[in-house]
């Protein structure tokens, strides 16, 4: 591991002018490509306290050996030169994205004396135009099947148009009017390529001119009375509408654009493209990279940009380009994209409209991109195994941890604390097991002492299911239900005791035990005061058998007990990959409680205090008042009239309404007007300011975070 200052290189030396620097390490390789506008100011950045640089740029400065740079004249050449010299040299420590597939492409080689259309992958040659890419080569062959009855171009290989021409029969497609069978000169070179154009227009987004060209024709032709005609040209009408229909109109205006969407974690992100022409999706495309260097989404998209373009010219670049954040700088990404189309390029982010919804699509498909690329990496099962084995290792535990728990704290602003534990067994989830917990120790924010509580209770339940076979209840009661399964808002009848089948963890009578089986590694989201906490709570309950340790989210650091420092696994390693999976599971998962708790509170109304009032006689005193103002407003006598409703249970309603505070006056949040005569619109709700429910109690223009 060098030392920085070693190689660091005089400040004066450093020219104050834009230009591309190589950071190369003790053998000579480019690890690291960058470009700057102050070529003197971005390298000063490199070689600061070790410290305060980010993991990644400290790993990538100590691995250099030295350091060189390249003066440009502008920051356009400094972008283009930082572009070839990454495909160049290919340094590790770079963003470079990965294609998730080959994509095929639609292509029509105009470079040949009779163009052909076939499905083509792998780099772009010159002189062919390329349609695409389409998420399968099935999805081409249809598309060209329907083209081909107007536009019969050659579609044979090299191999079968020579034999061809050489027997002087053409095969079966120009036999049955899907090839003009230039091979056997049936049509002429110049008509071919003509024909081939035509394609191309077509395949471009210009369909409008053909479509009322041969309407005329089949108009034409029924008046003439030649009626076979006619009924040909109907179908070749009828198979490129249906071509077109294959491709829908997303953008009204027939624009020519592409769409680039980043979804990201800490470790990788995802690129998705939308190509846009002529108003309709012609094509699809994605990327996953993993994020080795410290990377704003501006960035991420400064490089896709690169990948995309850093071939293409002319229309291949579009007129319009949407980003979900824009480089910084700019103009320099802007003025290259220009020069590579050779006319003005739009570089922007959709603000309203059919664009912004069509990049919330684009948005969505990144983001499963990039679920579907984590779900795969973690399926394999030598992945997992080099996970846990890595874990281990890291951890210094004696065997690799299969049984593997993390929790989590969420609340809003110290409001609904609760807390989550997942669960994950030989590194896959097993949502079966999966647990939550209200904090009720104490009230407010402490992360720390709710880390404490949530560790005591779930490790006192499993000291008490090794010392009984039967069922067992906390002396707390309230947990053996709150406690229980909810995933995602759905309860699993067991409230809790379904713990893995064919374990043996099973009482007398057969039912599964709660808690019994106990983890090797318990995970905690946060650093060293909460897993400083969790091993307190250990240790107060007399366990010392099972690993803690702790995932600071903002550097990825494995934190142990008692240590200064933290473990920092390789950015490659697939265990810290299997922690991070963990821990973000554990978030989901409290934050998914800790909304459900929300809403149920903001939910609740004055009738709901009300014992023995049920929903039914709630909506039916609702329906007759009109609204709880009316409702507390009236008299015993006037409440007995409700169906269902006796007298003393209205003495009830009216004992309970005056007791509890009234709901708060509407207000309109666009004015700040308190509309006092407004009668509330149901249980729990006051009305807005256009007439929606708002939640009693609910704070007015209130913000905070969830954690």
């Amino acid at each position: 591991m060098a030392d920085p200052s070693s190689y660091r290189p005089k400040p004066g030396d450093i020219p104050d002018s834009p230009g591309v620097y190589r950071f190369r390490d003790e053998h000579r390789r480019v690890i690291y490509v960058g470009k700057a506008k102050s070529l003197r100011q971005r390298l000063a950045n490199y070689f600061q306290d070790l410290a305060n640089l980010h993991p990644r740029t400290r790993t990538m400065v100590t691995t250099a050996a030295s350091v060189e740079w390249t003066v440009v004249s502008t920051e356009v050449e400094a972008l283009q030169l930082e572009y070839s010299w990454i495909k160049e040299y290919d340094p590790r420590f770079n963003v470079k994205y990965r294609d998730d597939k080959s994509y095929p492409y639609l292509a029509v080689t105009m470079n040949e004396q009779f163009p052909r259309v076939q499905v083509m992958r792998g780099h772009k040659k010159k002189g062919v135009r390329y349609f695409g890419p389409y998420a399968h080569a099935w999805a081409i062959r249809d598309t060209v099947d329907l083209l081909l009855r107007v536009f019969p171009v050659r579609t044979c290989s090299a191999g079968v148009f020579k034999n061809a021409a050489r027997t002087g029969r053409p095969c079966l497609l120009g036999y049955i009017g899907k090839c003009s069978a230039p091979c056997v000169e049936r049509i002429s070179a110049e008509d071919h390529r003509e024909l081939a154009e035509e394609f191309c227009d077509f395949m471009a987004g210009r369909t409008g001119t053909y479509l009322r060209r041969l309407e005329q024709q089949m108009t034409q032709a029924a008046e003439e009375m030649e009626y076979e005609r006619a009924a040909r040209l109907r179908d070749d009408i009828g198979a490129l509408k249906k071509a077109m229909e294959k491709n829908a109109v997303v953008l009204a205006d027939a624009t020519d654009a592409d769409l680039v969407a980043v979804a990201e974690d800490e470790l990788e992100a995802a690129v998705q493209i939308f190509h846009v022409r002529g108003g309709r999706v012609r094509g699809q495309r994605g990327w996953v990279t993993d994020k080795v260097e410290e990377i704003t989404t501006g960035a991420l998209v400064e490089h896709a940009l690169q990948q995309l373009y850093g071939e293409e010219s002319g229309d291949a670049v579009p007129k319009e380009v949407l980003v979900p954040a824009l480089p910084d700088p700019v103009e320099p990404v802007q003025q290259w994209l220009t020069e590579r189309r050779g006319s003005g390029v739009s570089l922007r982010i959709p603000q309203r409209g059919d664009k912004k919804a069509l990049m919330e699509t684009v948005q969505r498909n990144a983001q499963q991109a990039l679920v579907l690329h984590k779900t795969k990496r973690a399926s394999d099962l030598t992945t997992r195994s080099r996970a846990l084995e890595e874990i281990a290792d890291a951890l210094g535990l004696d065997s690799a941890p299969l049984r593997i728990e993390c929790y989590d704290i969420s609340h809003l602003q110290g409001e609904d604390v609760v807390a989550s534990m997942v669960v994950f067994e030989d590194g896959l989830q097993r949502k079966s097991e999966y647990r939550r917990f209200q904090i009720k120790g104490f009230q407010g924010q402490d992360d720390v002492r709710s880390m404490h509580e949530v560790i005591t209770r779930r490790f006192r339940r499993y000291l008490a299911e090794k010392e009984r076979t039967g069922e067992w209840v906390d002396d707390d009661g309230e947990d053996v239900e709150q406690d229980g399964l909810q995933h995602d808002g759905h309860k699993d009848a067991g409230l809790g005791d379904d713990a893995p089948k064919g374990d043996g963890l099973k009482d007398e009578d057969g039912r599964p035990r709660k808690f019994a089986y106990p983890p090797q590694l318990v995970v905690v989201d946060g650093g060293q005061p909460q897993v400083a906490a969790a091993r307190r709570a250990l240790d107060e309950l007399g366990i010392d058998d099972i690993a803690v340790c702790g995932l600071a989210k903002r550097l990825e650091e494995v934190w142990l007990p008692g240590e200064d420092d933290p473990v920092v696994l390789p950015r490659t390693s697939e265990g810290l990959y299997l922690l991070q999976r963990v821990r973000d599971e554990a978030h989901r998962f409290a934050i998914t409680y800790q909304r459900t708790k929300r809403a149920k509170r903001f939910r609740a109304g004055p009738l709901d205090d009300v014992p023995g009032l049920g929903e039914t006689r709630k909506r039916a005193l609702i329906k007759h008042f009109g609204s709880v103002k009316k409702l507390r407003s009236a008299t015993i006598d006037q409440i007995c009239e409700v169906p269902g409703i006796g007298r003393k249970t209205a003495e009830t309603i009216a004992a309970a309404l005056a007791q509890a505070a009234p709901a708060a006056p509407a207000v309109n949040t666009a004015t700040g007007e308190i509309m006092e005569d407004v009668d509330e619109s149901a249980p729990g709700t006051t009305a807005g300011a256009a007439g929606e429910p708002v939640p009693a109690g609910a704070p007015q223009r209130r913000r905070g975070q969830e954690t």
